[in-house]
């Protein structure tokens, strides 16, 4: 069975969001890319950069982030945009999967907001080679499966950006076998962030050993913080959750294949 319609694919278009910065609806997963109601920008700030940031061990010599997935890139450009207001003496290195090629070699034309002006030719270099380097920040777009390209990321991942379609509409990234191989990957400290807090999102990534938060702040609708350390936030009570839903379960890969 087959979750892809590659001859959709091409099929995009431009919606504006709540915050005005524009995303993308995609005809192929019937979503769009963004939240029209946080908005495209607030949504990559507030539910992935800001959070993983403030909680993520910075003082290190390199930081590692996956971003999932790259599409309009908003996260990975995000980062930039926090980086420059708030220097870390880390080199920070950016893993993206995509297997839409297409639509990141269309990046130098989609309208993106202000803030990402200054990033105009880091922007211009991801649409044309898929990678970006300098000596702060180093961005790799891993083209392809990201089942397949994720286990093959060189280094232990410290932040994850968890924002494929929804478990609804891309069901493989949000599987128990999908966050073991997330688990596979990560440093000891890891923060991963993500905008589902669905019940079968929490149980996959809570039976990969994850302790799993309610994110702070409330300038976005509310996600899920996982962690493999111990934080300082309101810790989400699985074992609580399954003693009132004993029909709890995590998705897993054999629903889809």
């Amino acid at each position: 069975m087959s979750l892809y319609d590659p001859e959709k694919r091409g099929k995009k278009k431009v919606v504006l969001t709540e915050d005005g910065t524009a995303t993308l609806y995609s005809a192929e997963f019937d979503e769009c890319y963004h939240s029209t109601h946080d908005g495209a920008l607030r949504e990559s700030l507030h539910k992935h950069i800001l959070p993983a940031f403030s909680l993520a061990e910075t003082d290190k010599e390199e930081l590692v982030v996956l971003d999932v997935c790259f599409g309009l890139g908003y996260n990975t450009l995000a980062t930039l945009h926090y980086l420059q207001e708030h220097p870390i003496d880390a080199k920070v290195k950016i893993y993206s999967p995509e297997f839409d090629r297409e639509l990141v070699a269309s990046l130098t034309d989609f309208d993106y907001p202000e803030v990402f002006a200054p990033f105009a030719g880091i922007i211009r270099q991801l649409a044309e080679q898929g990678s970006y380097s300098d000596e702060k920040v180093k961005i790799t777009i891993l083209f392809g499966d990201a089942r397949e390209t994720i286990p093959e990321i060189p280094d232990r991942i410290d932040i994850v950006y968890q924002d494929p379609f929804s478990p609804k509409k891309n069901p493989l990234l949000w599987t128990r076998e999908y966050f073991a191989q997330i688990r596979a990957k990560a440093s000891e400290d890891l923060i991963l962030t993500t905008y589902s807090s669905a019940t079968p999102v929490r149980m996959g990534l809570y039976e990969n050993g994850f302790l799993l938060y309610d994110p702070p702040g409330e300038e976005v609708r509310p996600g899920t913080i996982a962690s493999k350390k111990p934080l300082k936030l309101k810790p989400v009570d699985m074992e609580l959750k399954k003693q009132r839903n004993p029909q709890a379960a995590s998705l897993r890969d054999a629903m889809f294949r």
